[in-house]
């Protein structure tokens, strides 16, 4: 009985060793699987997030200056005009405003998916150019385009103006591409009209046209001067209501404001300026061909084109990776303000260039 049990018992022994063997075996197995598997997810990670960033890096590669002559040339000869009084200013803001939706990556500020929705420099540049474009179109439509304040507007001005206004953020039901591609053809409609003897559209180059465009250009670099200046935030006297004794506001304000840009702001403000600028500076080049004669009665010329100068200086590469914030006379360097000297030397000389238009 003895035998008969120790012999049960010893092949029990076997088989559960043999089990706890197989069990062990098993779960190396199943650890090892983990591991890899673990690995390969991560690998495929990895080159996802590799990707999506040298996507997003070119991406945010801002697109090249372009001759505003040529492209008019080349736009009259595509569509068998000619280059006519205002066809080059015409040209350069449809030029303007389709290279938003043609560039590296397409339009971007309304992206909802990688690697768009994570860039935040670009889509800012996007905003400056589109808000220059905003502001020719409606004195296209409200001053250049008509000879008097009593005439009728251009019909297909009137469509393309409040299509660049529509909002840059919608991405559906409609999308921002969708209204302001509508915009561009109506942009174009008028501009192919301006050569023709039927159903002519007209340009009218004179200096009050030009003096109240460039007081709307003068308004957005003062108010791009000074949020760029308050990276460093300081407190300023508030002139709000100086020069009038009788001015009122709604709300009253303190004395001394303090003004600041948040830190994570000023880059957002850095890049909006430097798509302001490229969009000024091809804007202005074009208004130099088509105001040539009220520009050179004024001897004023040379005025604008130190204002493109100025402009110029904004465009230079940006070496750093961030955009720092160092204070005004500390060991870092602080981009904003920078930014901030060319964009007020070229508001100054503005102001300057339309007191001298207004001149008789």
């Amino acid at each position: 009985m003895q035998k008969i049990t120790g012999k049960l018992s010893g092949e029990s022994g076997s088989k559960l060793q043999g089990c706890s063997f197989s069990g062990a075996f098993a779960n190396s197995l199943s650890a090892i699987k983990g591991k890899v598997s673990g690995r390969g997810a991560a690998g495929i990670l990895a080159v996802i997030v590799i990707f999506y960033s040298a996507l997003g890096i070119y991406w945010s590669i801002p697109p090249k200056p372009f001759s505003v002559k040529e492209n008019a040339e080349l736009l009259a000869e595509a569509n068998g005009g000619e280059v006519v009084t205002g066809y080059t200013t015409t040209a350069a803001l449809y030029r303007l405003a389709d290279t938003l939706l043609t560039k590296r990556g397409g339009y971007i500020r309304n992206d909802i998916m990688p690697p768009g929705v994570f860039l935040d420099n670009m889509p800012n540049w996007e905003l400056g150019v589109l808000i220059q474009v905003r502001d020719m179109a409606r004195a296209l439509r409200k001053d250049m385009s008509r000879s008097q304040s009593q005439s009728r507007e251009d019909a297909d001005l009137a469509i393309a103006e409040p299509q660049f206004n529509f909002d840059s953020k919608s991405w559906i039901l409609p999308s921002s591409e969708k209204e302001y591609r509508r915009g561009i053809e109506k942009l174009e409609s008028y501009m192919n009209r301006l050569p023709r003897k039927d159903d002519p559209a007209q340009f009218y180059a004179r200096a009050d046209n030009l003096t109240r465009w460039l007081a709307d250009v003068e308004t957005r670099l003062g108010s791009l001067s000074q949020r760029l200046s308050a990276s460093v935030g300081k407190p300023r006297l508030n002139t709000d209501l100086a020069g009038d004794a009788a001015a009122q506001q709604s709300t009253s304000a303190d004395d001394v404001v303090d003004v600041k840009t948040p830190w994570n702001k000023i880059d957002d403000v850095f890049y909006e300026s430097r798509g302001t600028a490229y969009a000024l500076i091809h804007l202005l080049k074009a208004v130099e061909v088509d105001f040539a004669d009220v520009l050179e009665k004024k001897n004023a010329t040379v005025s604008l084109r130190q204002i493109i100068r100025e402009l110029e200086a904004t465009q230079d590469t940006v070496w750093s990776p961030v955009i720092l914030n160092g204070s005004g006379f500390g060991i870092l360097a602080n981009h904003s303000l920078v930014m901030a000297n060319y964009i007020s030397r070229a508001n100054a000389a503005i102001i300057d260039l339309r007191r001298l238009l207004e001149q008789g």
